[in-house]
């Protein structure tokens, strides 16, 4: 009798619904689609930087993304060349993975982030050898296209 009780205690505690209660979940993954032109390099690191943070990537090569700009509200003055979307925000550019997360943590009231343009010293297009890159700012954006600086990077 005490070895069949034992042999139940035993299999009960090694069974998959027991160990699994005792683990934390698994965070969930992020996604993430970006539209991106087909021979843009830069675009392809950037993808590659937010994978290795976390998010699950989407990639939507296309050729002209202008409509998809537009469509997502990216204010003229704040566009770069890639546009991504996650949980119903934009993202323009080479916004580091950071940034994003803090987003979705604080889940401000803004359509998005964005890097305007191309800096060096962003996540794709990281800066040569020992060259100290120019700072940059990240900004949000509304719905009207008002822009105010969310992160400053880089610089003393």
């Amino acid at each position: 009798m005490k070895a069949t009780i034992f042999a139940l205690a035993l299999a009960v505690s090694l069974s998959p619904a027991a160990g699994a209660q005792s683990r934390p979940a698994a965070p969930k993954p992020i996604m993430l689609t970006v539209y991106k032109t087909p021979t843009c390099g830069c675009c392809a690191k950037w993808v590659e930087h937010m994978k290795q943070n976390g998010f699950t990537v989407h990639v939507t090569d296309m050729n002209d993304l202008s409509t998809v700009k537009t469509k997502h509200g990216v204010p003229a003055k704040a566009q770069s060349c890639h546009t991504g979307v996650v949980n119903g925000y934009v993202v323009e550019g080479h916004v580091p993975a950071a940034d994003v997360k803090r987003m979705l943590k604080e889940k401000p009231a803004i359509a998005g982030l964005a890097l305007p343009g191309m800096p060096m010293g962003s996540p794709g297009m990281e800066a040569p050898g020992s060259l100290q890159p120019p700072p940059y700012e990240v900004v949000s954006f509304d719905k009207k296209g008002a822009m105010r600086v969310f992160a400053r990077h880089g610089g003393r």
